[in-house]
């Protein structure tokens, strides 16, 4: 079983390195890892923030393992050549079109939400974001308007093929959770969101055991803070998920406890934290690595079939959590290390 490494940029290489030691620690065998440069450190090492050899053991692997892609010295490259390019041409190259991202609160965390403990103590939900579409992949530019202003523009678009895709995967995730699958769509306004709506619709015949519900994406964002405990699993177009996973990051404490999968039709897929690369506290030692530990657990669960194992990564941090364990994040003084350390130990 082959893992790539792609530590990345910012806090990637610090938190890469925490997962890959509690993965070391399982002594699973036949893992294997291998890094490649991917980001922003991939274009000050090459010149361009995916490289052919990253990109092709990102193909060989079983599954890959990503840090995070961000770095303030690169903002001034042209588009294509930006760090963040990296990530989504990683998703387009290997068809990784269904992003899963769990919110769930662990009891020892309760009171680091920023709502009330009663509030976060109910949050169990999975959002499941659709990531090869929508504004992100569709025609952009800048362009002069009759007047002679600057225009900026980014075309949101679905076809049918790819909102019924995500919306299985939608339908199914949520058959294997709690039965309850909410659309977040903004139909009143977006064409795009019209057709979404109405495929999904179209596909709960398929899935009587499933209860549907649609919410426009303002108002979801209103109930995530509102009753977060009333969501079992979200399906959404890419912008919305971006956003709103973000936000149910929050909501459960910490956007530096919450990993994702990036997953394609047979199960590959890639595995990073959300928090992204934060370079304000780079090269500190003090980055929160549990969302990439949690992640590499997912990777073990979806990807390379060692649930048992991935079960054992998640208590470890329970455990962890529950004996005090405090980064930064949530108003503790634990390094980077000493974190890595304290899931070690309760594994």
């Amino acid at each position: 079983m082959l893992v790539a490494l792609l530590p990345g940029d910012g806090i990637g290489p610090e938190v890469i390195a925490e997962a890959v030691r509690v993965l070391d620690t399982l002594e699973i065998g036949g893992l294997v890892f291998e890094e490649a440069p991917v980001g922003g450190a991939a274009f000050k090492a090459v010149g361009h923030p995916l490289p052919e050899a990253t990109l092709d053991l990102a193909k060989r692997a079983d599954a890959i393992l990503f840090g995070a892609v961000g770095d303030p010295d690169c903002d001034a490259l042209e588009r294509h050549l930006r760090p963040e390019q990296a990530i989504l041409g990683l998703r387009a190259e290997l068809g990784l079109y269904a992003n899963l991202r769990p919110a769930a609160t662990i009891p020892a965390l309760a009171d680091a939400s920023a709502l009330r403990a009663d509030i976060a103590g109910d949050i169990d939900l999975m959002i499941v974001r659709e990531l090869n579409g929508d504004v992100y992949f569709g025609e952009k530019g800048m362009r002069a308007t009759d007047a002679g202003l600057r225009q900026g523009y980014d075309i949101m678009s679905y076809d049918e093929g790819e909102v019924r895709r995500i919306a299985k995967t939608g339908f199914e995730t949520a058959r294997a959770r709690r039965g309850r699958l909410c659309s977040v769509d903004k139909a009143n306004v977006l064409e795009t969101s019209q057709l979404w709506r109405d495929v999904v619709t179209e596909i709960s015949a398929d899935y009587p055991d499933i209860e549907l519900s649609h919410l426009y994406v303002d108002n979801a964002a209103m109930q995530l803070v509102k009753d977060p405990g009333q969501f079992d699993t979200i399906v959404t177009g890419n912008l919305f998920g971006d956003i709103l996973s973000d936000l149910a990051s929050m909501c459960t404490g910490s956007i530096g406890m919450l990993p994702s999968a990036s997953l394609d039709e047979g199960g590959k897929g890639l595995y990073e934290p959300i928090h992204g690369s934060a370079p304000d506290i780079a090269g500190q030692g003090i980055a929160n690595p549990l969302a990439t530990i949690l992640s590499a657990a997912m990777m073990l669960r979806y990807s390379l079939g060692l649930g048992d194992a991935a079960a054992r990564i998640e208590k470890a941090v329970e455990v962890a959590l529950a004996a005090g364990l405090r980064t930064a994040d949530l108003g503790g003084k634990a390094t980077t290390r000493e974190a890595g350390d304290a899931v070690i130990a309760a594994l």
